[in-house]
């Protein structure tokens, strides 16, 4: 028998970052207020718009990690997946709230952001639930022009063998990613900072590619029961920094990087067919999750088998009015999409 899974509204935060020392220099106005008490913000003196969180500038790392994205990982060792997914213009503070330039150096640093924050916290839980075994893994991937790059794996020509499967029983693979075991949060976090740099490494080659690559970071977690070897739970944890969500401009762009724009912004145009198409109410709707490796990496996260939570960052400045209200109408549509999460049981079969 199916149990009649309920829809879970996809969960969003909104996130405004300070004004910067350049947009103060050039003289400019926020042009978002907030309303005290509300997960409300108000752009100009007229548009308002709802979300599930509002963190307005003054709010630090720790508050917008323990509100928003702890729920979510307690909810993993229940045998659920979860996905945090970071979406704005370069610039808006996706990488800074992600944790997606993290170093060792910064360990007791409050500005830490959610991927150690998660590491952390996954580790205290495990430590405390003596009565189970866990294995964890780790991959960190990046999409880069249409193409997958293993974050883990120093050789580079291994990106032609990796495929993106869907298996029934535990959804989208990625098969030929690297996956590393790790049984302490000092590995954890050092896949991380390993990926950070292979990360960096290429945008000094690429003009700051942070902003124009998607990079995911997964926990794949398995837990038994130390008594009860045939039963176990299986989720599995995306963390997700999207590449820039800006407007192309009309650039003279040619040849290799007017390519590359087009394929850069295919993964989020994509996510907003993906994204439109699942806040529509019309039912059998036709979801384009096969139009970039993008969307089907995250066909689990946005209307499947996930809890998830869309961190919506945005600058206040009265210049980044236009994208702002883009990302605000964005994170206003995947709100209505409701996801089927489902307890990942798992069994052992003995012959």
């Amino acid at each position: 028998m199916k149990e009649e899974v309920k829809g879970i509204p996809v969960r969003v935060a909104l996130r405004c970052r300070p004004l910067v020392s350049k947009e103060i220099k050039e003289g400019c106005q926020t042009c978002l207020s907030f309303v005290p008490g509300e997960p409300q913000v108000v752009v100009g003196n007229d548009k308002s718009f709802t979300y599930d969180f509002v963190f307005d500038p003054s709010t630090e790392q720790e508050e917008v990690f323990n509100t928003a994205v702890a729920p979510l990982i307690k909810g993993v060792f229940k045998g659920y997946n979860a996905t945090v997914l970071a979406y704005g213009q370069t610039g808006s503070g996706k990488t800074y709230s992600m944790g997606g330039a993290y170093t060792a150096e910064q360990e007791h640093d409050s500005a830490i952001g959610v991927i150690p924050r998660v590491i952390q916290l996954l580790f205290k839980e495990i430590n405390k639930k003596s009565d189970f075994e866990f294995t964890l893994k780790v991959s960190y991937l990046e999409i880069y022009n249409e193409e997958i790059l293993d974050l883990l794996c120093s050789s580079r020509e291994k990106a032609t063998q990796i495929n993106i499967r869907e298996d029934p029983k535990e959804g989208i693979k990625i098969v030929g990613l690297t996956e590393k075991t790790v049984l302490v949060a000092s590995d954890t976090v050092s896949c991380l900072e390993q990926g950070n740099n292979s990360r960096t490494v290429a945008s000094t080659a690429m003009n700051s590619q942070s902003s124009r690559s998607h990079a995911i970071f997964t926990i794949s977690i398995e837990q038994r029961k130390k008594n009860d070897k045939n039963s176990s739970f299986r989720s599995k944890l995306h963390l997700v920094d999207l590449a820039g969500s800006e407007r192309q401009k009309k650039t003279k762009a040619e040849g290799d990087r007017l390519r590359e724009g087009i394929n850069i912004n295919r993964g989020l145009l994509c996510l907003g067919n993906v994204i439109s198409a699942l806040g529509d109410d019309k039912k059998g709707n036709f979801v384009p999750y096969r139009d970039s490796k993008l969307t089907r990496l995250l066909q689990d996260s946005l209307g499947g088998n996930s809890h998830t939570l869309m961190i919506a960052c945005v600058s206040p400045a009265d210049s980044n009015l236009e994208e702002t209200l883009n990302t605000l109408r964005y994170a206003d549509r995947a709100r209505k999409i409701k996801n089927k999460p489902i307890i990942n049981h798992h069994h052992h079969h003995h012959h």
